[in-house]
């Protein structure tokens, strides 16, 4: 190791708060970025970079040509605190172990076949590399102490001496550290041998899991050696000089976080058809640890991220896997080193495969997200009564452990756009997909009621444009002209010329029937009637004011379809109805058949954009499409002001992007107000790090600090908890297309109209920081 990577880390960390090596890379790797693994290269693998990256780390004052050739000695580990984060940042709201939250790692430590010494220096090397790194869990390969490729020599009395001799050493030196450490080795016990996954944390060891299904076919032969591990349960086994816990029926429990339970399963075990993890799961384990040495032959990569990616989304848990890598035996195998964590079947990380190098695979996993999503999964419950429930087997065995504490990141990925879809291979797929699931519901309305007209009221803004959007697909499919459709565009006394001409220009490049009724008159007369000041010439522009001009809209709308034998095809989105920013009734909350209402304000001018960028219609039309993505969000219901301002539905509401973020986290998986703004501050913090949806313009970056963050995340509690379920409670059908969810009182989401808001509220407030 050299001096230069000692000094880089040090920089990064002496930033508030400090940088991750991404962000770093990103900020300062002109003229091209450095990615976050090659970052990591320089400063925990000893590897040194190009003469031109030399140069511009010694412009930043960072390291000197000279620092890359000086070695440094590791620094010995604290063994009596955790690493002290900058004092600004240790209000516990950064913390993400204050969310539930823990940081876990796949490690592929430095081995050699049979030198069992030199495997548990690198077990214990990696363990005080994960300390640095603020490591909760790490998770080492199969027999990763005595190295999994030694045939007879697994047998030898020596060998299985000093792995006991080794495995007391790494227990007792692992006292301090903030990992818990899964490590693998092979044990005797009553005259057997059992392949085995050990559980160590802070210098104790908490009990041994046998392998359950041992690989006895191709190149596999472990029955020569071990015996299956099935039928243990109840033990206890001697290993250098205590008895502890031994069997398949362990679970272990964090004392610190209760949502925090890890199972243990070692390799053929997740090839197996009824894998061990699964009963580990009911009973209670949210984290699943697999200690592998498959080796690797050609599409095995792909196999093993499909069973623990199916495993992590069936059962509902986090699902670590290490594989052996560089340093077996290679008498007839080859080994790639495979690590990677998922939970509930998205792939959190995964490490750099047939690296000579130890790998640590790092990600922060959000045990309360599990959990909060066992507890609305009522099939998960039936599985765990079907199986007899598991636990009643299990023993719990509380697992001790020193999470570091402070401002330690967020090491995961976090969608700004939880709803939009945003992997690059299946973008076209997954839009085609969004918009069928609404054209096919519309389809399905129009052949059922044998409706003559479709009438939608078009306003220039980005609902009616999507909505007719779905309903010229839906004409096209069912091979109707599109002059059914029947447009109507209404100006109010804040309609602009310029959303207006918009309506026109769309209207006519979809060639439907277009028409327009000025409705001034008629509110006028109404507000006149009900003796509004407004109509005595007083700039009154209230919520009545407003509400006359959104229900004469829907009431023209619902009579025009009457009269042309029809129905109306709502408009309103999911973000709207999750803030109830929809006039009740007789207004923009009701239709006849509401096609927008499972889609959220983001996923609309995400799909608007594919539109465009897919060329799903002219040229022309998709000039005007464009404009109206370019328009600022207005209802347009109060008249444009004197210094020419427009109504803005987001300064009233708030960002749409935060309020849809919110309303993912709040209603897909019921998290604590606390936890969706510790998410959303790490996503929406630096417009510069993570990732953005394909094709997302860069002028529409936008970042938000945290109090930004908690003043609208405090007005969407009220809103959606507390104003608006009243207005949900009847909607009109539409049809569901998000996994995130619906708010349709049939579907996703029951509440009562007259809840409060308070307890959530007080939640948020009580976990800020003064901001």
């Amino acid at each position: 190791m050299h001096r230069a990577g000692q000094m880089i880390r040090r920089w990064r960390d002496s930033h508030q708060p400090p940088l991750s090596a991404g962000e770093f890379g990103r900020l300062y790797g002109a003229p091209e970025a450095w990615p976050s693994r090659t970052v990591y290269g320089w400063e925990a693998k000893g590897k040194i970079p190009r003469p031109p990256v030399q140069k511009r780390l010694a412009e930043l004052g960072i390291c000197g040509p000279q620092d890359w050739l000086e070695p440094i000695t590791p620094p010995a580990v604290d063994t009596t605190s955790p690493r002290k984060a900058p004092a600004a940042a240790m209000h516990p709201f950064f913390d993400l172990h204050t969310h539930h939250f823990i940081r876990a790692a796949a490690s592929t430590p430095q081995v050699r076949t049979a030198d069992v010494a030199y495997n548990a220096a690198g077990i214990l090397a990696e363990a005080r590399r994960a300390h640095d790194a603020g490591v909760d869990l790490l998770v080492y390969p199969e027999l990763s102490l005595s190295s999994y490729m030694l045939d007879d020599l697994v047998m030898q009395d020596a060998l299985l001496r000093r792995v006991e001799a080794e495995l007391a050493a790494i227990v007792l030196a692992s006292a301090g550290l903030s990992p818990i450490l899964v490590i693998g080795a092979p044990l005797r016990h009553n005259h057997q041998l059992f392949n085995c996954a050990l559980v160590i944390a802070d210098g104790r060891l908490l009990g041994a899991v046998p392998k359950s299904y041992l690989p006895n076919y191709r190149e596999f032969y472990e029955k020569r050696w071990f015996a299956h591990g099935r039928d243990v349960r109840g033990e206890t086994i001697r290993v250098a000089g205590s008895d502890v816990p031994f069997g398949v029926d362990l679970v272990f429990a964090s004392t610190v976080n209760p949502h925090f339970v890890l199972h243990v399963e070692i390799c053929e075990d997740m090839w197996s058809p009824v894998p061990p993890a699964i009963a580990g799961a009911l009973a209670g384990a949210t984290v699943c640890a697999n200690l592998s040495a498959s080796n690797i032959v050609i599409g095995k990569s792909d196999e093993r991220h499909l069973l623990a990616r199916s495993h992590s989304a069936r059962t509902g848990t986090a699902y670590i896997y290490s594989a052996a890598g560089h340093g077996e035996s290679t008498t007839d195998h080859a080994w790639d080193g495979q690590g990677f964590i998922y939970e509930q079947g998205d792939l959190l990380v995964e490490s750099e495969r047939f690296s000579r190098d130890a790998e640590l695979a790092i990600a922060d996993i959000d045990c309360a997200r599990l959990a909060g999503d066992r507890l609305r999964n009522k099939t998960f419950d039936d599985g765990v009564t079907a199986a007899g429930r598991p636990a009643q087997q299990f023993r719990r065995v509380a697992m001790p452990h020193r999470p570091q504490q402070g401002d330690l990141g967020l090491i995961r990925p976090v969608a700004r756009f939880p709803f939009v879809p945003d992997r690059p291979h299946k973008l076209d797929e997954d839009c085609y997909e969004a918009f069928n699931i609404q054209v096919d519901g519309l389809m399905r309305r129009l052949e059922s009621t044998r409706s003559q007209a479709l009438v939608i009221g078009i306003s220039g803004g980005l609902d009616s444009t999507h909505a007719l959007i779905v309903a010229a697909k839906c004409c096209d499919r069912l091979g109707l002209p599109r002059s059914m459709i029947r447009g109507y565009t209404m100006p109010g006394f804040g309609t602009t010329e310029h959303t207006r001409g918009n309506a026109w220009k769309l209207m006519e490049a979809f060639g439907i029937t277009a028409e327009e009724i000025d409705i001034r008159p008629t509110a006028t007369t109404m507000l006149h009637n009900i003796g509004h000041a407004f109509a005595n010439g007083e700039p009154v522009y209230d919520v009545v004011f407003e509400n006359v001009q959104a229900g004469l809209r829907t009431d023209y709308l619902f009579r025009l379809a009457g009269q042309h034998k029809g129905f109306v095809v709502g408009t309103g989105d999911l973000s709207e109805l999750a803030l109830g920013w929809c006039t009740y009734g007789v207004g923009d909350h009701m239709s006849h058949y509401g096609v927008n209402s499972g889609v959220p304000k983001t996923l609309i001018q995400h799909l608007i954009r594919w539109t465009i960028r897919s060329e799903q219609f002219s040229h022309d039309t998709d000039a005007v499409l464009q404009a109206i993505l370019d328009t600022e969000i207005s209802p347009e219901l109060v008249p444009v002001g004197a210094d020419g301002a427009v109504q803005s539905t987001e300064a009233a509401v708030g960002p749409y992007e935060l309020n849809d973020f919110f309303l993912h986290y709040t209603a897909r998986y019921g998290l604590a107000p606390s936890h969706v703004a510790f998410l959303a501050w790490h996503a929406w913090r630096d417009a510069a790090a993570g990732n953005w949806p394909p094709f997302f313009a860069q002028n529409a970056r936008n970042r938000y600090d945290l109090a930004t963050i908690a003043k609208w995340l405090e007005n969407f509690l009220r809103r959606f908890f507390q104003f608006s379920q009243f207005k949900r409670s009847a909607l009109p059908n539409g049809p569901k297309v998000s996994s995130g969810g619906a708010l349709s009182p049939r579907g996703d989401w029951r509440a009562p109209s007259d809840a409060v808001a308070d307890l959530w509220l007080d939640e948020l407030q009580a976990a800020l920081p003064p901001l």
